[in-house]
């Protein structure tokens, strides 16, 4: 006998009729309702979609002190006198996001400043198939931190469930080098965020929630980043972009 699909709305109905369906937010004078966990429905609607990430934006809202003080440790790190370097990493959709964030630091992301030392080391394609080549997998970013990392610098890893083991490997790796390390992961407990410095964690059982709440997440760290920069006294020059024509 087959089981017919339920989907993230039928689930909260069956949880509460009253409901009618809508997942009510409890910030918004609503009930708080579960979420679904991925075992109990077998499809996602975009309302239903839409309604997983209303519920897991206030897990990141409850952290937004974290990403404020990730963002005023980056401009320490990256505008002192020895003008250390931030180094990103993850895996599939993650591993996009740390490029994403490591350009918002080499180009800019709103204000115009100076650019900073970034690297993406899921971007490393030869040291990365070198890597995997010759050595167990779980080296594939942990080598790459050893190699560009220097006491001081700081490693941001992002994992949607927190138990990839090349970046737990990583975040030992870079402890060893004396390197922070901020993890952004999915619901915790979880191997990644115990290893971290700092972690902030997305409750959402869903991969896709927490890469999008990671992105906004992501966008904040930058912000706080460039509110510290160009905070007056401002660290760097301001002005026309360097190389920009005249």
């Amino acid at each position: 006998m087959s089981i017919p699909p339920h989907t993230f709305r039928e689930n909260v109905v069956a949880q509460d009729p009253a409901l009618g369906g809508v997942a009510q937010d409890p910030a918004l004078g609503g009930v708080a309702q579960d979420v679904p966990a991925p075992d109990t429905c077998t499809h996602l609607t975009g309302a239903d979609h839409v309604a997983s990430l209303t519920a897991a934006l206030a897990s990141l809202n409850g952290q937004l002190g974290a990403l404020d003080r990730w963002g005023k440790l980056l401009a320490d790190v990256l505008c002192a006198e020895s003008r250390g370097r931030l180094l990103a990493a993850g895996n599939g959709g993650s591993a996009a996001q740390a490029q994403h964030l490591t350009a918002e630091l080499v180009g800019r992301y709103r204000a115009d400043r100076p650019p900073f030392s970034a690297i993406c080391l899921t971007a490393e394609t030869s040291s990365l198939t070198a890597i995997a080549n010759d050595y167990p997998a779980d080296e594939l970013f942990a080598r790459q931190v050893e190699a560009h990392g220097r006491p001081g610098d700081v490693l941001v890893l992002l994992s949607t469930s927190g138990r990839s083991p090349n970046a737990v490997a990583a975040a030992r790796r870079a402890r060893d080098c004396g390197i922070t390390v901020l993890a952004m992961t999915g619901p915790a407990p979880n191997p990644l965020a115990a290893v971290a410095d700092d972690a902030v964690c997305i409750d959402s059982p869903w991969t896709a929630t927490v890469q999008e709440c990671h992105l906004v997440a992501l966008h904040l760290v930058c912000a706080a980043f460039d509110e510290a920069v160009l905070a007056e006294p401002s660290r760097v020059p301001t002005g026309p972009a360097l190389g920009a024509a005249r």
